[in-house]
C-alpha cells in the first residue's frame, strides 16, 4: 500500500489518482496520521503542499523514522522536505513557477533515468535546493535544462526519490512512465 501524507494541497487528489493506477493508496491530512495504516504501507509520498519544510516538522520526523525501512517519494514540498532532512538548504529561488512548462534533463547521476534524455515537466513552485549541495547518498537525478535548477534526486541505497516538479500534472510528459520506474526501483 502507497500512503499518502497531504500538505493541504489541491494537487493531493491528483497524485493519488495516478498512484493508484498501480498499487492501492491510502492518503490522510498531514494533522491526521494513522500510524497503523502508515505501518502498513511499503511506500510514503511527501505530497505538495503550501510553505515551506520547516512548516511541518511531523514530516520530518516521519521521514528520518522510515528512511532506509519503506521508500520514500517527495513531490514538490515533499522533495523539499526530503533535501531540508537531507542538510539541504532550501531558498527563495529568483523566478516563481506556477503552472510553468519546462524541459529537464537526466544526469549522469541517475541510475534510474537515461543519461541526457529530455522531457517536458509541470513545474508550480518558489523554492528551490541552494547550491552547492554535497551528499553521499542523494543524488541529483535531474536538473532544469534552461536554469540547470534540480529538479530530481536518487537514492537507491534508501530508497528515497523526489521531483521538484509534479509527475501528475498535465504538463508533464510521461508522468505515469516516471512514477512506474521508481515504483519499481
Amino acid at each position: 500500500m502507497i500512503y499518502i501524507i497531504d500538505h493541504q494541497d489541491s494537487f493531493t487528489w491528483n497524485v493519488a489518482h495516478q498512484f493508484s493506477k498501480f498499487e492501492e493508496v491510502y492518503c490522510s491530512n498531514y494533522f491526521e496520521i494513522n500510524q497503523k495504516k502508515l505501518d502498513q504501507s511499503n511506500t510514503i509520498i511527501l505530497s505538495p503542499g503550501p510553505g515551506s519544510p520547516k512548516d511541518y516538522p511531523l514530516t520530518s520526523k516521519i521521514y528520518r523514522k522510515y528512511k532506509g525501512k519503506k521508500k520514500l517519494i517527495g513531490i514538490c514540498l515533499g522533495y523539499q522536505q526530503i533535501l531540508f532532512n537531507e542538510k539541504g538548504k532550501i531558498v527563495q529561488q529568483k523566478n516563481i513557477y506556477h503552472g510553468y512548462q519546462s524541459t529537464v534533463k537526466v544526469t549522469k547521476e541517475s541510475k534510474l533515468f537515461k543519461e541526457n534524455k529530455k522531457f517536458k515537466v509541470g513545474r508550480y513552485h518558489s523554492l528551490k535546493l541552494f547550491e552547492p549541495y554535497v551528499s553521499n547518498s542523494i543524488k541529483i537525478s535531474m536538473r532544469c535544462n534552461k536554469t540547470n535548477i534540480p529538479m530530481g534526486i536518487e537514492d537507491l541505497k534508501n530508497k528515497v526519490f523526489g521531483f521538484q516538479f509534479h509527475p501528475e500534472s498535465f504538463l508533464t510528459e510521461n508522468g505515469n512512465i516516471i512514477i512506474k520506474k521508481i515504483l519499481s526501483a
